[in-house]
């Protein structure tokens, strides 16, 4: 345990500065060190514009760096289980983006590998760590909403760029990967379980890729669920959930990025109710875990087996819509 916590970042990503950069500069124990990108001259604009003090040509360079205990992965999905890989072989803590592996297989064995490294290993679900699902989860918990009957988790926004990495399948795209992650791992954690697929439908952008899917769920304890997403579709933003049980019903409005506005509004027994909770950013908590995991031995909500469940969900989600599997790199 060190009293302060040295983190690099894999590639010059967009997605760096509100999830991590932004998040280290407010916290009093973080510090972004050094940045990696295959373009040196892009790490270097980057490391300028954000006061990173270094920059690596490589991300092997990085990785091995001795003054830095961990390593932040937003690198396209494809990249995640290699550059895991090769952070704990480096005996570095590992922050890495959603979703975790390319597939279900790849996640198990990442996760055997961080059970050996006895390294921190999180996903990077930032939302699960803001009050807001935390405040869900114990309204579920309380007994408020009676047996559970129906989860249904939404994700959909607009992205009519289809040169973008997320639409590429040999970097692991498509919108169940991109946007359905979340809507899978909010089913899942309200669901209070890992379901089963019952059926999936994709709409494609091209034979292996999906730009929207829906898919139908059932859970061990018998209620349902559904998760819908898309990157391009009629349904062009929807981002909540809804948790339906026999004696009341429970809406989240935006849960994802909850920081820009959010609600979590409760009909039961006891009257309706509606909640807000600070607008302090599910990026800052989430680096609050992440650092508090690393520093001081306390433990995250998204480990390693978890995303292992979420990621048999996806693959389960693919071949019941008849696509194939995403690959790693």
């Amino acid at each position: 345990m060190t009293d302060e916590l040295r983190l690099g970042i894999l590639g010059a990503a967009r997605i760096a500065p509100a999830s991590v950069i932004g998040p280290a500069a407010r916290h009093p124990a973080v510090v972004v060190g050094a940045v990696a990108a295959r373009d040196r001259s892009r790490a270097q604009r980057f490391a300028d514009k954000h006061g990173i003090g270094q920059v690596y040509g490589s991300y092997a360079e990085l990785v091995e760096a001795p003054d830095l205990d961990a390593v932040y992965i937003p690198l396209p999905n494809g990249l995640h289980g290699r550059w895991t890989r090769a952070a704990l072989a480096a005996g570095k803590h590992v922050l890495c983006e959603k979703p975790f592996t390319a597939n279900a297989e790849e996640a198990r064995e990442i996760t055997a590998l961080a059970e050996d490294s006895g390294r921190v290993v999180m996903e990077a679900f930032h939302y699960r760590y803001h009050p807001l699902m935390t405040a869900a989860e114990e309204v579920i918990a309380s007994g408020e909403l009676g047996t559970l009957l129906r989860v249904e988790a939404a994700l959909s926004f607009p992205l009519p760029r289809f040169s973008d990495i997320r639409y590429d399948y040999d970097l692991a795209g498509g919108a169940l990967m991109d946007a359905g992650c979340y809507a899978v791992h909010m089913a899942r954690v309200l669901g209070g379980d890992t379901p089963e697929v019952v059926t999936a439908q994709a709409k494609l952008r091209d034979p292996r890729i999906d730009r929207a899917m829906t898919a139908e769920l059932r859970f061990p304890a018998g209620h349902t669920g559904r998760i819908r997403c898309s990157m391009w579709s009629s349904d062009v933003l929807r981002i909540g959930a809804t948790v339906v049980g026999e004696r009341g019903r429970m809406r989240l409005v935006n849960p994802v990025v909850p920081h820009l506005g959010h609600l979590l509004i409760v009909r039961s027994e006891r009257g309706r109710r509606v909640r807000r909770f600070d607008r302090r950013t599910s990026y800052d908590y989430q680096l609050d875990a992440f650092a508090g995991a690393v520093l001081r031995g306390e433990p995250v909500a998204t480990t390693p087996a978890d995303a292992v469940d979420t990621m048999r969900v996806i693959d389960d989600i693919y071949l019941a819509a008849g696509l194939p599997l995403r690959l790693p790199r």
